[in-house]
């Protein structure tokens, strides 16, 4: 008679728990993909709403995992802090008072933090929740990039991550950096590389047929598309980094399947910021 460890229902556990994690991934990721995209067509308040949200449960979760002192003090007043940044933003307030809240949450994470270690984790939380609860709206709203701007910045994220997972688990091969991400390969690097660009590239060119705001030669796009990729899956590999010096696994478990606000959208912390630039710069130098 065959023993408990080598019965078919126990050998199936493992594979029916990955592909129920699998599946619970692949339906949070559409549900939020789908809201992620309505918000942006329809922009204005709701738009930065919705990213001042994921800005505030980056900012709790990042506290969670760094363990800062005082917590409770410390989110709530920075929190404070994003949301007065957002509301200077969509009010068009001068850059002076954008400065003054900046300055007031520096102040406040270094006066209030239990211990060296706490204030500059606060500070730094801070500053990496403000990325996520702005940079995607500066975009949205620039007349350089607006729309079409922000679904190139997903296309470019989304298809670097989905490529990325599907070509590491088939083609495998060498780590990408094996002691921050134990799973991720450079065939996957590459394959999502290759494919965020070609699709980001798509967007901009269907974004500009339906009049879209002309940017520049669709070859310039592919380069900053695929610039715009390794700048993503370097910001996945840092919150990987900010998870394993904190002993964590997920950031939290508030979405089925990624885990936290923080695991889904690491790579767009780093891409919102270049895309911003990008249209900036267009912008300055007649591009």
């Amino acid at each position: 008679m065959a023993g408990v460890g080598s019965s078919p229902d126990h050998q199936h556990l493992p594979r029916r728990k990955a592909s129920s994690e699998l599946n619970a991934r692949i339906v949070s990721a559409a549900i939020l993909g789908l809201i992620a995209l309505l918000v942006t067509w329809l922009g204005g308040w709701l738009f930065a709403l919705f990213w001042l949200a994921a800005g505030l449960a980056i900012l709790v979760e990042w506290m969670g995992m760094t363990r800062v002192e005082p917590v409770q003090a410390l989110q709530g007043l920075l929190g404070a802090g994003l949301i007065a940044l957002v509301i200077v933003h969509v009010l068009q307030l001068p850059l002076w008072v954008a400065a003054l809240v900046i300055a007031g949450a520096a102040v406040a994470s270094l006066m209030m933090g239990v211990s060296p270690r706490d204030r500059w984790w606060a500070l730094g939380g801070f500053a990496y929740a403000a990325v996520i609860a702005l940079a995607p709206t500066m975009v949205r709203d620039h007349p350089q990039a607006g729309v079409v701007g922000v679904l190139w910045m997903f296309a470019v994220v989304w298809t670097s991550d989905i490529v990325a997972y599907f070509t590491g688990r088939r083609f495998g091969g060498p780590k990408l950096w094996p002691r921050v991400s134990p799973k991720k390969t450079w065939s996957g690097f590459l394959g999502g590389l290759t494919g965020g660009a070609l699709v980001g590239t798509l967007v901009v060119f269907l974004g500009q047929r339906w009049g879209g705001p002309p940017l520049v030669s669709l070859w310039l796009v592919l380069l900053v598309s695929a610039a715009a990729s390794v700048v993503g899956q370097l910001g996945d590999l840092a919150e990987s980094a900010l998870k394993r010096s904190a002993g964590a696994k997920d950031s939290s478990n508030l979405i089925p399947g990624h885990g936290g606000v923080l695991d889904r959208i690491d790579a767009l912390l780093f891409a919102f910021p270049a895309g911003f630039l990008l249209a900036v710069g267009l912008e300055r130098f007649g591009a």
